[in-house]
């Protein structure tokens, strides 16, 4: 099981009482092809089952694309919260710790999650941070031989571990390595003090570490299964033709792969599977069927007393602030206990019934887009404090719904039953535990409730305020003319997008349903496909939902949807009005917004692999698709051309035409979005993936080489922002904020300090966890 201690701190972390969109921000700010020679001739030694890897290549100096490294003016941002966590009673501060206490605990599991490697290389930092604060390493660094350049490349790739928990980037799944010479980094670990008190120690962590810290070899270069990457969600040996296998039994057990693993062994000659569970007490094996053997089972957890303790629940309902979240903090610890999605899904129903709360949280293995099929979720949790102003302008649009939805393109039967009023409020974040922080959030992801019992929107309103900041200078793309327009819309219309996005695109449409019982939630005589003529003749049937049944696909093409209602509805006079906008300034909103979904798309790019043709990131594909769709529509709507940079180099420039948004534009988006709505709705899973794998395509062919816009977009790209997030700490009987600056160096700080309290037993059993799994990456 791929948890253990670390999952059971989650609970554990409520002991401590006085005597832890969806959808992405933008990138922020690099620009340049930058390279940097790397020494692979260092001399280490790799403890096993990495030895094979170190012996079998030839390391020798060479040239490294940036996009596998971070650049040292990387943007590093303070996440402000001190206003909104100023504002709560002292029970809702007790709340918020507590629960960020489980949250930063429980994240903790992302590291197993990522890559073989992630974990290790986090205890080592830890340990070389815990003795010694960045600002005093730095003379040792200086002493070892380090230039201040690259000592700061070592803070940055530091940094940046710790913000996307593991060694390969949250968005985009690319591995990053330390810019700096393998053997200065390794000069430094040898003088730091963690390693002059535990030589022995350091240097059996370093050995089985150091070597995967710095390789490129190509599956090692990105996230996926088999051939195509690297992936802890599956062993090894294990291959697409494996993911489809494990899930039509699980389909067929009405079992969920939100929280498992999947190990493929040989028996007899016979393939054998292991269904790992994230769970806290030991389950046995499940009968064998023909030659598929599965086994659920889990390793035995040493802090098992604790669970049975209920010390989560203990805790946090001293200072819950209703029924509705004390019994949802039940069930979420016994879904943590026994490894039950059922009671995760009962503990979210509870979730969804607490409505307005002051301090909101969700926790759980929740988002599928680093599982390379696509089903099983990545473990977040989350702690904010409702915006008020921000939230009433959240409320108008849930109350518009009704009127809004049915301007979306599909036909009434293609929408659900009722429109279920959601919660839809914006948050200032204070805990963000896990691989990335979103701007916007719905919530759950289970089918069953979010189409019947409904759902959760949020938007991060401080991660939104940092995330936009942008200089006129650092603008790819755009024409001189509007990037003075793009800087003082981007903001308000990505509110704009996002609300729509996540309430209505998320929140809209209808699953055709078979049951178990053979009961159909449509009428099949009356229902027409409206692409057909003909009445639908597929739905989902039992226990298939939309991720089993889409999988690979199934997170970019719900994206793209999303994306699309966001687009068509900014047309929409009413709902800008609601955000505020009126006049010539709606008319910039929606200017702004598409255009910023036009730039995203050739931005996305980036995140396209030509040697496997596999995209690596969602939300980057679903706006390439809507580029390619714009770019379709002709009439000169969107212009696309290949250009030479004032500094000689490739460039490219976009244009849109602001008059022929709301009829060529919204006219190309019409169609396009009910093709998409049709295909889901009928789990028409061989039109859907035909249709959206055409726009997918980027090749060398047609009006545009997109080929080579992919390496002007690497040319001149800009890296991903990083947000240093405060912590909370018992002093007498309140609770206090400690926060840290905008740096590589507080964000190091942050996570120090986050986990001191029981630092060498929480390393301790990381490593243990990271051993027992070691074997089955070969």
């Amino acid at each position: 099981m791929y948890q253990g201690r670390t999952m059971f701190k989650i609970f554990r972390a409520c002991k401590m009482r006085p005597t832890r969109m969806g959808f992405e921000p933008t990138r922020a700010e690099h620009n340049g092809l930058a390279v940097h020679r790397l020494n692979h001739s260092a001399t280490s030694s790799c403890a096993l089952p990495f030895r094979r890897l170190c012996t079998s290549v030839t390391f020798r100096l060479k040239m490294v694309d940036s996009q596998y490294y971070l650049p040292n003016d990387i943007g590093i941002s303070a996440l402000d919260c001190s206003e909104a966590f100023r504002l709560l009673s002292p029970q809702e501060k007790m709340y918020a710790h507590y629960l960020s206490r489980a949250s930063w605990y429980g994240g903790l599991v992302v590291l197993l999650q990522t890559s073989p490697e992630s974990a290790n290389i986090f205890v080592l930092l830890q340990r070389i941070f815990r003795k010694q604060t960045p600002a005093q390493l730095e003379q040792v660094a200086t002493a070892a031989g380090l230039s201040s350049e690259e000592y700061q490349a070592f803070l940055v790739y530091a940094a940046g571990l710790y913000a996307n928990m593991g060694n390969y980037k949250s968005f985009g799944d690319t591995k990053f390595i330390p810019n700096l010479p393998k053997d200065k980094l390794k000069a430094l670990v040898w003088a730091s003090q963690a390693f002059q008190e535990q030589p022995a120690e350091m240097e059996a962590l370093w050995d089985s570490c150091s070597c995967l810290l710095y390789s490129l070899e190509n599956r090692q270069k990105q996230l996926g299964l088999g051939d195509k990457g690297i992936t802890t969600y599956f062993s090894g040996n294990c291959c697409l033709e494996d993911a489809e296998l494990a899930q039509k039994f699980l389909d067929s057990k009405k079992l969920s792969a939100y929280n498992t693993r999947l190990f493929k062994k040989e028996d007899g000659g016979k393939a054998c599977y292991e269904v790992r569970l994230a769970s806290a007490v030991q389950k046995g094996q499940t009968a064998v069927k023909k030659h598929f053997a599965l086994v659920a089972s889990v390793t035995k957890c040493p802090a098992q007393p604790l669970l049975k303790e209920n010390l989560f629940v203990n805790v946090l309902q001293a200072y819950a602030a209703n029924e509705n979240q004390r019994k949802m903090l039940e069930e979420y610890t016994r879904s943590f206990t026994l490894g039950s999605i059922d009671a995760h899904k009962e503990g979210s129903r509870y979730w969804i019934k607490d409505k307005g709360p002051i301090v909101e949280s969700y926790i759980g293995f929740i988002e599928s887009y680093r599982d390379p099929f696509g089903s099983r979720g990545e473990f977040e949790g989350f702690v904010a404090v409702v915006n008020k102003a921000m939230s009433e302008r959240f409320a108008k649009l849930v109350s518009s719904a009704e009127v809004l939805l049915p301007e979306l393109p599909w036909p009434q039967e293609f929408e659900k039953d009722a429109f279920l009023k959601p919660d839809f409020t914006s948050l200032d974040v204070l805990t963000f535990a896990g691989s990335g922080i979103p701007a916007g959030i719905n919530i759950p992801n289970y089918d069953d409730i979010r189409q019947t019992e409904g759902f959760k929107n949020v938007s991060l309103g401080n991660v939104l305020a940092v995330a936009y900041a942008t200089q006129k200078e650092k603008l790819t793309f755009l024409e001189e003319g509007d990037k003075d327009l793009f800087i003082k819309w981007k903001g308000p219309s990505f509110e704009v997008q996002v609300g729509l996005h996540e309430l209505l695109g998320h929140g809209s449409g209808k699953l055709f349903v078979q049951d178990d019982m053979g009961k159909f939630n449509f009428d099949q005589s009356k229902v027409i496909n409206p692409e057909t003529g003909e009445p639908v003749s597929s739905w989902y049937r039992g226990s298939e939902t939309w991720d089993s049944k889409f999988s690979t696909i199934a997170s970019s093409y719900e994206e793209c949807r999303a994306e699309c209602v966001g687009l068509y509805l900014c047309l929409n006079k009413q709902v800008l009005s609601i955000f505020g906008h009126e006049g010539q300034d709606a008319d910039d909103v929606v200017y702004i917004n598409w255009l910023s979904m036009v730039r995203a798309g050739l931005l996305g790019l980036e995140f396209y692999t030509p040697e496997s043709k596999r995209w690596r990131q969602a939300h980057m594909q679903a706006r390439f698709v809507i580029l390619r769709v714009l770019l379709e529509a002709g009439e000169g709507l969107v212009g696309l051309e290949e250009v030479t940079g004032e500094d000689g180099k490739p460039d490219a420039q976009i244009t849109l035409d602001r008059s022929k948004i709301p009829t060529v534009g919204k006219n190309a988006i019409h169609r396009f979005l009910c093709k998409l709505q049709v295909f889901k709705s009928t789990a028409d899973v061989e039109g859907g993936r035909a249709f959206y794998d055409k726009y997918s395509t980027v090749s060398d062919t047609g009006a545009h080489n997109f080929l080579r816009l992919r390496e002007t977009v690497l040319l001149r790209k800009e890296a991903r922002k990083m947000f240093v997030q405060a912590n909370t700490r018992i002093s007498g009987d309140s609770v206090e904020l400690v926060e840290y600056e905008g740096s590589a160096a507080g964000l190091i700080r942050s996570f120090t300090e986050r986990f001191q309290d029981d630092a060498e037993q929480l390393e301790s059993g990381l490593l243990e966890l990271s051993k027992q799994d070691a074997p089955c990456w070969c």
